[in-house]
């Protein structure tokens, strides 16, 4: 009895091993590959909206209005812009943009006509149009790019000068040129989207801009001084950013 319980043991060990060998062996588990890092290189363009203010300094330089008034200018933009940048390893990235704005900043101010008891006279100003050309320099921890730029700006001014009991009525219009200098933070909420917040200053120097009476058609040359300050809030849309391979994430 006891020799036949020891056979059949033996056999169903042997059993046992040749249907292990038979079995093919178990596919090892891979873990997926990593997504490449995100990088800032790549083209966008997008679109902005914007608040501005100013200052805008008028000297009668020509000796008919009688007054040199100082003017504070504020308003809104709504615009667009498109860039290219490129991101180094060390994370530094270099680009450049290109970027246009309309809409309206301006004001007016009110004194006593020289000359002319019980007159008023009224400088107004509208600056409808902004553009540039700007390099920009930032430093980007994986989403989020913060960054300086600077360049040559573009400004579309309208002038006006005109006194209530129309002696005169001066007009002054100028496409005017200077530098721009600002700094701004984005973040690419997705590969292909990126949401940036920006501050802008554009010098725009002492000018002299030629006034035409509407009255009496006679020209006069006033030197302005002007001055913008724009905050910015922009939406990029981004061709070859990111690691195109992978998922967009949010």
């Amino acid at each position: 009895m006891r020799r036949i319980l020891l056979a059949s043991a033996a056999f169903s060990l042997l059993s046992a091993s040749a249907f292990a060998a038979d079995l093919s062996p178990e596919v090892p588990f891979k873990a997926p590959p990593s997504p490449p890092p995100f990088t800032w290189t790549g083209c966008y363009a997008g679109g902005q909206i914007g608040g501005g203010f100013g200052q805008k300094d008028l000297t009668d330089t020509a000796g008919v209005i009688g007054a040199s008034p100082n003017l504070d200018i504020s308003g809104y933009t709504i615009g667009g812009q498109i860039g290219c940048d490129y991101q180094f390893g060390s994370n530094l990235v270099l680009g450049v943009e290109g970027a246009a704005a309309g809409g309206d900043i301006g004001g007016k101010t009110s004194f006593a006509t020289p000359g002319i008891p019980g007159d008023t006279t009224t400088f107004k100003d509208t600056t409808d149009f902004l553009t540039s050309a700007t390099a920009r320099v930032g430093y980007a921890w994986d989403r989020w790019l913060l960054y300086a730029k600077g360049g040559g700006a573009w400004v579309g001014d309208r002038n006006d000068v005109f006194d209530a009991a129309q002696n005169y009525a001066f007009e002054g219009w100028e496409m005017r040129f200077g530098w721009t200098a600002g700094a701004g933070i984005e973040w690419a909420l997705r590969n292909d989207w990126s949401l940036k917040l920006e501050y802008d200053y554009y010098g725009l120097g002492t000018r002299g801009v030629t006034f035409i009476d509407n009255i009496s058609g006679i020209s006069a040359a006033e030197n302005i001084k002007e001055n913008i300050q724009v905050i910015k809030l922009g939406l990029n849309f981004h061709v070859w950013a990111g690691p195109l391979s992978s998922p967009l994430a949010w």
